[in-house]
C-alpha cells in the first residue's frame, strides 16, 4: 500500500487526445506523485482510474507489464522490473471479472499505451488472485500482442471462485455481482465455457510462456480447479507452463495469501521474456479505405442489429479467424443482436462467389458488413484475369446495389506462390485485380498476403514452423484475425452516433459485361434431353469426397459418351457448375449454332475429390435470347475414369 503523502503536482484538466489513427481519449483529473521511489502518472483515461510508473531509465522498446488487479499487492516484483527498466501500467476494471466489458477497456487502453506512448507491442501480463480472469481472457483474445503471464494465487474458473461450485467456498456477494455484470442467470453462469481455463489453443499456438506462484493449501482459490487445470490443458497443447510453490513464510487468509519467496527469478522470468523488444510491423500498414465503415458502426450502435455475411473459401468456412471476428463483434456491440452468415464453401472464388452470391448471401436479408476473399482460390483455380475482375466488380456492385449502405472488406489471404512472387518483387496478379475493383468502389482492403509475407521477411515468424499451410496454423488464424480487428477497431473508433448514414455513391461499371446480374438456372429446369437424366437427390455412388453444399440436390447427370441437352436462356454470359469427380469426361458446346468448342471436366484434384466446378463457356454475347448445346464426347483425359457430366447449376449473367 502506498503510505504518506506522495502529492507532487496536480493539473486540473480535461483532454481529449485524437489519435494519429482517427481514434479519441478522455483524460482528465492528472496527476503525479511517487510510487516506491518511482514516478507515477495517474488520470483518469475514458472513465477509468489509470496510473503508469516510469522507471528511471526505460529500456530500449520500452518493455512493459500491466498489473490487472491489486496494484499495491506484493509490489516487489515490479519494483525490480522498474530498476531494470519496465514500465508499470494499470488500469481500474473492478468488478468486471474479466468480462468483454472489461476487454473492451483494456483494448482501449493497450492501443493508447502502444500507439501514443510508444510501449512495445508485447506486454507482459500479471494476474493477483481475480486477476487472473482478466490477464488471461486477454490474453486469449491477443495472443500476439502478449509476451509472457504471471499469475499469483490466480483465478481461472468463476465457477470455483466467486460460484463456489466446487472446492471453494466462493463468495456469494461477488458471484452475483459476476451474474448481473454479465447478464447471466445461474444456470448460465455455471455452464459457461470461456473461462481462462477453456480454448487455450490459440495462446499455446503462439507460445506464451507462463509462471504462477501458488499456496499449496489455498483453498479460496484452490490450484485443483485452477493453475493446476489449466497447466494441464496448456501443456497437452504444446504450451509451456511452470508453477513455483510458495511455502515459506505465513500462509494467511485459508493459504491464499502467502510470502513472495524469490521475486529476482519471477522478475527475471519475465524480463527474459519481454527483453529485447522485438519490433513489429503494424497491420495498419496493409490496410486502405479504413474510413469505410460508417454505416455497419451506426447500424450496430443505433438500431443494435446486425447482419455479417462472409464469402470465400475453405480458410472462410472454417477458419478461426471468422469465429474469433464474430466473438469480437458481438462484444465491441454487446447490445447488438448479430446474425452472422458464413457464406464459404471450400474451393470457391470469385468466379463461383458472384454466381452464387444471390442465393447464399443476399437472399438472407439485408446485410451491414461483408467480407470477401477469392484471391487463394483464385490461384489455385486458374481463374482468368478478366473472369477474376469480372466476378469481383460483379459481387461488389451486386452487393452495393441490394443494399447502398452495406460496409464491404475486401480480404486476400496468403498462399505459397504469393510469398514466391512478392519475394520476386511483384504483386500477384488477383491481388491487382481484386484491390483495383475494392478501390474503384472504396470498400476497405485488407492485404494479409502481404502482410504475411513481409512478417515473414522481418523473421517475426516462419511459414515452415509457424504458419505452415495456405490453410493456416492456429498461430497463422491468430495473424489473420489480429489484422482484420485492428482494421475494425481503428475504422469504428473514428464513428460516433452523431454521424448520419451515408449510402455509397455507385459508379458507372468498370466493365459493363461483370458479373453483376449472375444467378443460377437450376439443372432440372432443362427440358430437352437426350442421355441426360436429372437425379432430384444427387449422391455419388463411389466413395470420394464432396463439398456438402453440392450433394442431396437436383444434378442432371450423363454418365456416357453421345448424350446431349439444349438449354435456351437470355443473357450476356453462359456457364456450367458441375461436381468433377473421377470419371470427370468432356463435352464439346456450341451457342446459337456456332461451331463446337471442347471443354475438359477433369480437374486436378478431380481423381480424389467430386469437386464443384465452375466453367464459363462464353459471355461478352449480346444481351439476348440463346441457345446452348451440349454433347458428351467419347474421348476423356487420361487420368479420368470415365465420361461423366453432371451439372448443378447453369450460370447466367441477364
Amino acid at each position: 500500500m502506498i503510505k504518506g503523502n506522495y502529492l507532487l503536482t496536480i493539473f486540473i484538466l480535461i483532454i481529449t487526445v485524437q489519435t494519429s489513427y482517427g481514434q479519441t481519449y478522455s483524460i482528465h483529473n492528472i496527476k503525479e506523485d511517487k510510487w516506491h521511489n518511482f514516478e507515477r502518472k495517474t488520470f483518469t483515461f475514458n472513465q477509468h482510474k489509470v496510473w503508469i510508473v516510469q522507471p528511471k531509465k526505460a529500456l530500449e522498446g520500452n518493455p512493459w507489464i500491466w498489473k490487472a488487479y491489486f496494484p499495491d499487492w506484493h509490489t516487489s516484483i515490479d519494483s525490480i522490473l522498474l530498476s531494470k527498466g519496465f514500465h508499470l501500467a494499470y488500469i481500474e476494471a473492478n468488478n468486471l471479472f474479466g468480462s468483454p466489458t472489461a476487454m473492451n477497456i483494456w483494448d482501449q487502453f493497450y492501443t493508447y499505451l502502444v500507439n501514443e506512448k510508444g510501449f512495445a507491442h508485447k506486454v507482459a501480463l500479471e494476474g493477483i488472485s481475480r486477476g487472473g480472469l482478466y490477464v488471461y481472457n486477454w490474453a486469449k483474445r491477443n495472443p500476439l500482442q502478449v509476451a509472457c503471464i504471471y499469475g499469483e494465487a490466480p483465478v481461472l474458473d468463476f465457477k470455483s471462485w466467486p460460484g463456489g461450485k466446487g472446492l471453494s467456498k466462493g463468495s456469494q456477494i461477488d458471484w452475483n455481482l459476476l451474474k448481473e455484470d454479465a447478464g447471466f442467470t445461474e444456470q448460465q453462469a455455471t455452464e459457461y465455457k470461456d473461462n481462462p481455463i477453456d480454448h487455450l489453443e490459440g495462446l499455446a499456438a503462439c507460445k506464451i510462456p507462463l509462471l504462477h506462484t501458488v499456496g499449496l493449501h489455498d483453498s479460496i482459490v484452490p490450484i485443483a480447479e485452477n493453475t493446476t487445470l489449466l497447466f494441464k490443458k496448456y501443456i497437452q497443447l504444446g504450451g509451456s507452463a511452470t508453477v513455483y510453490p510458495m511455502t515459506i513464510g505465513k500462509q494467511e487468509l485459508q493459504g491464499h495469501h502467502f510470502e513472495i519467496e524469490n521475486p529476482e527469478a519471477i522478475a527475471n522470468f519475465i524480463q527474459s521474456n519481454s527483453y529485447p523488444v522485438k519490433l513489429f510491423k503494424d497491420a495498419h500498414l496493409y490496410h486502405q479505405n479504413m474510413g469505410t465503415l460508417k454505416n455497419s458502426f451506426l447500424q450496430f450502435t443505433l438500431h443494435k442489429k446486425g447482419r455479417v455475411a462472409f464469402m470465400g473459401g475453405s480458410i472462410t468456412e472454417w477458419g478461426a479467424w471468422r469465429l474469433k471476428i464474430e466473438q469480437f463483434l458481438k462484444e465491441r456491440f454487446p447490445e447488438t443482436q448479430f446474425e452472422f452468415i458464413n457464406a464459404g464453401i471450400s474451393s470457391t472464388g470469385s468466379l463461383p462467389g458472384a454466381f452464387r452470391f444471390q442465393q447464399d448471401v443476399l437472399s438472407k436479408g439485408k446485410i451491414d458488413l461483408f467480407f470477401e476473399e477469392a484471391a487463394v482460390n483464385d490461384r489455385a483455380n486458374s481463374t482468368s484475369s478478366i473472369e477474376q475482375t469480372r466476378a469481383m466488380e460483379g459481387i461488389i456492385r451486386r452487393a452495393l446495389l441490394s443494399n447502398s449502405l452495406m460496409d464491404i472488406i475486401v480480404m486476400n489471404f496468403v498462399d505459397p506462390e504469393k510469398l514466391k512472387i512478392y519475394k520476386e518483387n511483384d504483386t500477384p496478379f488477383e491481388i491487382t485485380n481484386h484491390s483495383k475493383i475494392a478501390s474503384y468502389y472504396h470498400t476497405g482492403i485488407i492485404n494479409l498476403a502481404k502482410e504475411v509475407f513481409e512478417r515473414i521477411e522481418a523473421n517475426e515468424f516462419s511459414w515452415e514452423n509457424d504458419f505452415k499451410d495456405l490453410h493456416p496454423s492456429l498461430f497463422g488464424q491468430e495473424i489473420y484475425f489480429r489484422s482484420i480487428k485492428t482494421f475494425l477497431n481503428r475504422a469504428y473508433a473514428q464513428n460516433n452516433i452523431q454521424m448520419q448514414f451515408q449510402p455509397t455513391q455507385i459508379p458507372a461499371p468498370l466493365d459493363r459485361h461483370a458479373y453483376f446480374k449472375a444467378n443460377y438456372i437450376p439443372a432440372d429446369t432443362v427440358m430437352k434431353l437426350n442421355g441426360f437424366e436429372i437425379q432430384p437427390n444427387w449422391l455419388p455412388k463411389d466413395s470420394y469426397e464432396t463439398r456438402k453444399q453440392f450433394v442431396h440436390t437436383p444434378v442432371l447427370v450423363a454418365e456416357k459418351s453421345g448424350s446431349e441437352l439444349t438449354l435456351n436462356f437470355t443473357g450476356n454470359t453462359i456457364g456450367i457448375c458441375v461436381n468433377a469427380g473421377p470419371d470427370a469426361g468432356m463435352i464439346s458446346y456450341s451457342i446459337d449454332g456456332s461451331s463446337f468448342i471442347t471443354r475438359d471436366l477433369f480437374t486436378k484434384w478431380s481423381g480424389s475429390l467430386h469437386l464443384p466446378w465452375y466453367i464459363i463457356l462464353a459471355d461478352s454475347l449480346k444481351n439476348k435470347k440463346h441457345t446452348l448445346t451440349i454433347k458428351t464426347l467419347d474421348k476423356k483425359n487420361e487420368r479420368s475414369k470415365g465420361n461423366a457430366c453432371r451439372i448443378v447449376h447453369f450460370l447466367v449473367n441477364r
